[in-house]
């Protein structure tokens, strides 16, 4: 090893690492309450280290190179175990402390905060970050070895990852109440064709659901309107312009205050299953393997948050298998 690099301090690769996520010297020094000058210090004296430039600016905007893309691999690694090492420590005295770096689909985000709460109460000691991101995203952060676990649906095949599916995500089309399809008793996909369809941008895992499932049904929307999250969907929906397909679990308030009514459609919902994925490489924390257990021990506290922010579940669910397990 270059003596160079045992000169490397924890400290600048905290800098380094801001700097990396934020692409900006100034957020960065805002984020960690420096100066620019303090930032811009540091980078300099771990390009010296390195030996080599660790950023390029293009017009405004700021881009790693190859060296900063190995040295923040190597950081995040190093820092992933000094967790580990304290998760340890701490778990030798009798108790479980740490943190979980958790990253969800955005369509997850209303349940999981009450999931981690229920966990908190066995170990009140953990803390949590958590990144809401979209299923491309989620993806990234799997391949770039970001987080402990990643809670998402429709886990990609092809990245060696180890999963493990816990809840069921039902899809369900929405409408608000003075909609003419809310008079029907019952409807078929088919019937939503004429009208407007808001979707999620591309990436989105539940726009990815909905696509499979309207080409494997012969369904085809010529009107849609796209946008960028789920809150901007239900908005939009209520507006009234138009329908949406969401997770019944992201609606508990909608439906339960009249705002919005689940349109009976025969072929919905659309079932997929939220999975706690993890990279089959990375060396799970004591704090991730506990969570792990938790969500495969506690099946009857996720269950009573499927009933709170689903609303009571219909017979489908209960029946429906869980997919994605092969």
């Amino acid at each position: 090893m270059r003596k160079s690099l045992m000169r490397l301090t924890l400290r600048q690769l905290q800098i380094f690492n801001e700097v990396c996520d934020l692409r900006s010297y100034s957020r960065a020094a805002e984020e960690m309450s420096l100066t620019q000058p303090a930032v811009s210090l540091q980078i300099r004296q771990l390009e010296e280290l390195i030996g080599q430039p660790l950023f390029d600016y293009v017009g405004k905007k700021l881009y790693l190179t190859e060296a900063a893309e190995a040295l923040q691999r190597a950081s995040l690694d190093i820092f992933g175990r000094l967790d580990n090492l304290d998760m340890q420590l701490t778990d030798l005295k009798g108790s479980l402390q740490g943190q979980l770096k958790l990253a969800v689909e955005s369509s997850a985000k209303y349940f999981v905060p009450h999931l981690f709460a229920a966990f908190r109460r066995q170990y009140p000691d953990v803390s949590l970050q958590l990144s809401v991101v979209n299923r491309a995203q989620a993806i990234r952060r799997l391949s770039d070895n970001r987080d402990d676990l990643v809670i998402m649906s429709m886990v990609p095949q092809d990245m060696g990852l180890v999963f493990t599916p816990f809840l069921n995500n039902p899809i369900v089309a929405v409408a608000p109440p003075d909609h003419p399809l809310c008079t029907q008793p019952t409807l078929r996909l088919q019937d939503l064709e004429p009208y407007p369809l808001l979707v999620r941008e591309q990436g989105s895992g539940t726009r990815k659901a909905c696509e499979e499932y309207f080409k494997e049904k012969r369904v085809h929307f010529s009107q849609t309107l796209e946008v960028a999250s789920g809150e901007a969907q239900r908005e939009c929906v209520i507006a009234g312009l138009g329908l949406a397909l969401l997770t019944r679990h992201a609606l508990s308030r909608e439906l339960g205050s009249g705002l919005l009514v689940e349109l009976p459609v025969q072929e919905l919902p659309l079932y997929r299953s939220w999975c706690v994925v993890q990279a089959k490489a990375r060396r799970q924390s004591p704090v991730a393997l506990a969570f792990q257990a938790f969500i495969r021990s506690e099946r009857a506290q996720i269950s009573a948050l499927v009933e709170r922010f689903a609303g009571p579940a219909p017979s489908q669910l209960a029946n429906a298998d869980v997919q994605g397990s092969r």
